[in-house]
């Protein structure tokens, strides 16, 4: 009797305009507005909402009880694809989707705790982004990981998978900071970011020129981002400025692509795959095309390619001091000065073991590519002078000089 009163007033409320938009709970809504109320509040202002997508949708109908919750379907990637075909295949063809299996493919993670790898409290915590197969996520739930295999709800937060707040650039802070890519910081505090910010506390009109994270990188709503450069700032081909060409050949024997006879590896796969590099002139250029074309928005386009050139010679100085870092610590190896791990494939340094590295300086070499050579180069393209200078840069030259002082120790005290 009840619901049926609720259903009549719900029909008068139509007759005369004014019924809400959900006149009658469901049992979904009923208990769980009870056990977890942010979820259905959340929910309650979502788009699936007002298109009447209801919790079966995603989760099925098998769960109707609090005793019964493990029947409740968890969603993935491919539950979003259902309805959202278009997005999934950009977000497929963007890095973010590669996420997963670049950070499983990285040397030593399987050294990592669980507690941080499968726990996702580590690296997995941001990469868990990328796209996973059946059987990797089945493999997650069986070890007691149910949850974070869906990707899309890395933005777009569960359960009100708004739309407006992953195309706001805080939605890409808690991923792109910190020591290796501290985008989130160069952004707010560049040029761009404190007019965005100022257009937000209604400072400056919010129809000013204030570029976002996604106006560069997810431009037009679209799911796919890349860049030129790619995580690594390494490429190939090779450039003609021999001295460059020399130090890049370096670096990527640092990181395992080039062998020491300089051909390539069986990294240079994992590389492909990962998409952390282009490795044609064409790919490169494709992508420092679009770049050019977004930027020429609020730009000359003249301005715009001589301030990424200015980016590109940032990458080269950076090349100079880490190549020869990485030279010092191959040197070591050779006349057995340091004793060189196992695992590392070639006589050169794995760049890619990060806190891995056994020895003082080797950990110092970690932290010149990883914190502050990204730093360098990131800060260049992210407009903020400062991270290029003091946070980049000027540590590179501090780590170097460290480096040559270790090596000069280590040779007096065998000599």
């Amino acid at each position: 009797m009840i619901r049926f009163a609720i259903l009549c007033l719900a029909m008068i409320g139509v007759f005369w305009g004014s019924a809400p938009a959900a006149a009658v709970e469901t049992p979904c809504e009923a208990c769980h507005r009870s056990y977890t109320p942010g979820i259905v509040s959340d929910w309650e202002m979502s788009a699936h909402a007002a298109n009447e997508v209801t919790c079966s949708a995603c989760h099925g109908d098998e769960h109707m009880t609090p005793e019964d919750t493990d029947k409740a379907r968890l969603a993935n990637w491919k539950t979003c694809e259902g309805c959202h075909a278009e997005q999934v295949e950009q977000f497929k063809a963007g890095k973010h989707s590669l996420a997963w299996a670049s950070a499983n493919a990285m040397p030593t993670t399987h050294w990592q705790p669980m507690a941080l790898l499968e726990g996702q409290k580590g690296c997995t915590g941001c990469h868990k982004i990328g796209l996973k197969s059946d059987e990797e996520i089945q493999d997650l739930r069986d070890k007691g990981m149910k949850y974070g295999s869906a990707s899309c709800d890395s933005c777009h937060t569960r359960h009100l998978f708004s739309t407006k707040e992953a195309s706001e650039p805080e939605a890409c802070g808690t991923c792109h900071m910190g020591i290796d890519h501290p985008q989130w910081e160069m952004y707010e505090s560049s040029k761009h970011g404190v007019r965005y910010l100022l257009s937000q506390k209604g400072v400056l009109s919010d129809t000013v020129s204030a570029p976002k994270c996604q106006t560069c990188h997810l431009p037009e709503g679209t799911h796919e981002n890349d860049t030129a450069w790619g995580f690594l700032a390494v490429r190939l081909p090779m450039p003609e400025d021999e001295q460059w060409a020399e130090d890049r050949a370096t670096i990527l024997q640092g990181l395992g692509v080039l062998g020491p006879d300089g051909k390539p590896t069986e990294r240079l796969e994992v590389v492909k795959k990962a998409r952390v590099a282009k490795l044609t002139e064409e790919a490169w250029q494709e992508k420092r095309t679009e770049m050019i074309n977004i930027c020429s928005g609020c730009h000359s386009e003249e301005m715009v390619k001589s301030e990424l050139q200015k980016g590109d010679a940032m990458i080269r100085e950076a090349d100079r001091l880490m190549a020869e870092a990485i030279r010092v610590v191959a040197s070591l190896y050779e006349d057995g000065l340091l004793e060189k791990p196992e695992h590392y494939a070639h006589a050169f340094p794995d760049l890619l073991a990060f806190h891995d590295a056994p020895t003082v300086v080797e950990n110092k070499l970690f932290l010149m590519f990883l914190k502050h050579r990204m730093r360098t180069f990131q800060g260049a393209f992210h407009m903020n002078p400062d991270y290029t200078l003091w946070y980049g840069w000027s540590e590179m030259v501090r780590d170097l000089r460290e480096i040559r002082r270790l090596a000069t120790e280590m040779r007096e005290k065998k000599s």
